[in-house]
């Protein structure tokens, strides 16, 4: 009976590390699929490569902290772990039908303190930290890109070239015993770099994926011993990099082609301040969204962006125009208008984002990690596990 539990914890731990690749991908290489500067094998390899790395320095602080620190390890029995590890795909399971983002390690964390609260186990100091991450962690990300976008977003976008020119971006002289490599007719040096640079950030992002979710479907398996820490991390890092190689070619597709509107030096400046704090909080062994973060990030940089044409304190008091793409979008002008003054660029085309659906997508951030952990209260209460 172990063997079979042990090997159902196996399947559903890679179903949900399977899923979490094929998610993070998109979110990570999408900007850089989408225009064209990786194929989407590269960004499956890239991928599976850096989330390996941020799993195996970063992550151990999150594993550790999921599966012995909320929790003592002796709570989790085979059968306990193989519940927790069913509440993450099942919630997996509800965002994917509803088409909303569950955050994984929020609905992880729900499972298991359910768990430490039908048991009378739970450290209720460490769930108290890790909330007041959850609290504060997005309220940082929309100030964060909020200053950005109000003060720095138009220096940055006058002064970066991220638009790709027509044909390679780099040819290779083959007049000698081994290719130069050499860049390409129509391309500039600006541009190069600029190519380097939005490649190097979703390396990164996809190294804060990897420190954040590989925990989410390994860390019972580790606290119960049935797997080693390494173990765990490399059983995590694999199902993710399976997933970046299969069903994230889908979310590539979608990622990309959702993310044409929004400019890729706006996609960049929220990838790098989202992967930033989770990383952050990684390290200090903290589970937290990803998805959260990033959500929070458009819309700071998005306020941040439209309200420049309005002073701080007429912002600040309800006084801005309405949030779009636009407000993002790049500047037309040669120089940059002073703060507080109109630009050419108008702020109110379609809604940066819909209220209806940002109210969905944070209902559903809410009820996910309620009800998985309402459901670990009730079957660990109720059950001989």
């Amino acid at each position: 009976m172990a063997e079979i539990l042990l090997v159902v914890g196996l399947l559903v731990a890679a179903f949900v590390g399977f899923n979490i690749g094929g998610s993070s991908t998109g979110v990570a290489f999408g900007p850089a699929v989408g225009s064209g500067l990786v194929s989407k094998l590269l960004a499956a390899g890239l991928m599976t490569a850096f989330a390996l790395l941020g799993a195996w320095t970063a992550g151990r602080e999150v594993i550790k902290t999921m599966g012995g620190q909320i929790v003592p390890q002796s709570e989790f029995t085979l059968a306990a772990s193989v519940a927790v590890l069913f509440f993450v795909g099942f919630a997996l399971l509800i965002s994917n039908t509803f088409g909303v983002p569950a955050s994984t390690s929020m609905t992880a964390v729900g499972a298991i303190a359910g768990l430490g609260v039908a048991t009378g186990t739970l450290n209720e100091a460490v769930m108290l930290e890790i909330i007041s991450w959850w609290i504060v962690a997005p309220v940082i990300a929309f100030w964060v890109c909020a200053v950005i976008g109000r003060y720095v977003y138009p220096y940055l976008d006058a002064k970066l070239e991220l638009d790709s020119s027509p044909g390679p971006l780099v040819e290779f002289d083959n007049a000698g015993i081994l290719p130069k490599p050499r860049l390409g007719p129509n391309t500039t040096p600006r541009e190069a770099w600029s190519t380097v640079l939005v490649i190097a950030i979703a390396c990164y992002m996809a190294y804060s994926a990897g420190a954040s979710n590989a925990a989410n479907a390994v860390a019972p398996l580790v606290g119960n011993g049935a797997l080693k820490l390494n173990e765990g991390i490399l059983l995590g890092a694999g199902a993710i990099g399976l997933g970046a190689f299969t069903i994230a070619r889908r979310t590539l597709d979608t990622v990309g082609n959702d993310l044409t509107e929004l400019p890729i030096l706006a996609a960049l400046i929220v990838e790098t301040v989202s992967a930033s704090l989770i990383a952050f909080l990684s390290y200090i062994g903290i589970p937290a969204s990803l998805a959260v973060s990033a959500t929070m990030c458009i819309v700071g940089l998005g306020w941040g962006r439209a309200t420049r044409t309005v002073t701080l304190g007429e912002a600040l008091g309800g006084k801005s125009p309405e949030m779009s793409v636009n407000a993002l979008a790049a500047e037309t002008q040669e120089e940059v208008p002073a703060m507080g003054q109109e630009t050419e660029t108008d702020l109110a085309g379609s809604d940066l984002f819909d209220p209806g659906t940002t109210g969905r997508v944070i209902f559903f951030w809410l009820l996910t990690p309620s009800l998985s952990a309402l459901a670990s209260y009730a079957l660990f209460a109720l059950s001989p596990f």
